[in-house]
């Protein structure tokens, strides 16, 4: 007897066994993968955005994580349009090795200094402050930024990895810097007030000595937007950068600055 291809035995009854070459139900289409925004998408975005939308878009990221805060509060956060340098002309990409470049030709649009390599006389007041979501993120930054460095103007490592809060307090009141480079939540801890600090990070033997850092001399903060970490983030898209970040932008010796016609503070984002 001739067996059905059809059909195949299984124990002593016969099943119908599924054709070798039918569709796929319609029902259940090929799941669609969802499309991951590239490193390079998410700077080109930033890139691209002037003061306005720059402004949004740090707005978004507060509403983001401010889910216990009210509307008003989060209002309150919301940075003005004309703090911000539209750097939305800058036509090299936004790369590690670009960014001296960067900066030098937009401090002459952001500030009084005749130059970055020159450091205020009084410790511990840079006139610039690079902020990034990393400490081995600054470390290059640091590097690249040497090419500003001199002998009287120190470009400052700022950030937690490998220095104890005491040794960088100690660092900033003695040292003459131009340009200092750290993470947010190191460079609030310099500039805080003891009674300011949250619990966890309070020390009762340096409150004495907190507020080494001071903006007295600053004049342009600069928000390095584009380094990513290994999950495509950046420095808003984390919790722990983006919150202490906006605790810093929205100082009040900050804030008073960033609309003022004598002594301005000016945003720039990278």
């Amino acid at each position: 007897m001739k067996r059905n291809p059809e059909f195949t035995e299984y124990g002593s009854g016969s099943e119908e066994r599924p054709a070798k070459h039918r569709k796929r139900s319609a029902r259940n289409p090929t799941p669609i993968q969802p499309v991951v925004e590239s490193a390079e998408d998410v700077k080109m975005a930033i890139s691209t955005m002037d003061s306005r939308l720059l402004a949004d878009y740090v707005a978004q990221r507060n509403r983001r994580f401010g889910e216990h805060l009210s509307s008003v509060e989060i209002e309150n956060m919301r940075i003005p349009e004309n703090a911000i340098l539209d750097t939305s002309g800058w036509d090299q990409e936004r790369l590690l090795q670009f960014f001296p470049s960067f900066l030098e030709h937009f401090a002459q649009s952001s500030g009084a200094s005749a130059s970055l390599a020159v450091a205020p006389e009084k410790p511990g007041t840079p006139h610039t402050l690079v902020l990034t979501a990393a400490a081995l993120r600054a470390v290059e930054l640091v590097r690249v930024l040497k090419l500003f460095q001199r002998k009287d103007a120190t470009v400052a490592k700022l950030f937690a990895k490998h220095i104890k809060l005491g040794e960088a307090i100690n660092f900033v009141r003695k040292t003459r810097m131009n340009i200092g480079v750290g993470t947010p939540s190191r460079v609030v801890d310099l500039i805080a007030d003891g009674c300011l600090l949250e619990p966890p990070l309070l020390d009762p033997t340096l409150t004495s000595t907190l507020g080494a850092l001071t903006c007295n001399s600053l004049e342009r903060v600069v928000i390095d937007c584009s380094f990513l970490d290994q999950k495509k983030r950046g420095i808003f898209d984390m919790r722990e950068t983006q919150q202490p970040l906006m605790r810093l932008m929205n100082r009040t010796e900050l804030k008073e600055r960033y609309t003022s016609s004598r002594a301005p503070i000016k945003l720039i984002f990278y």
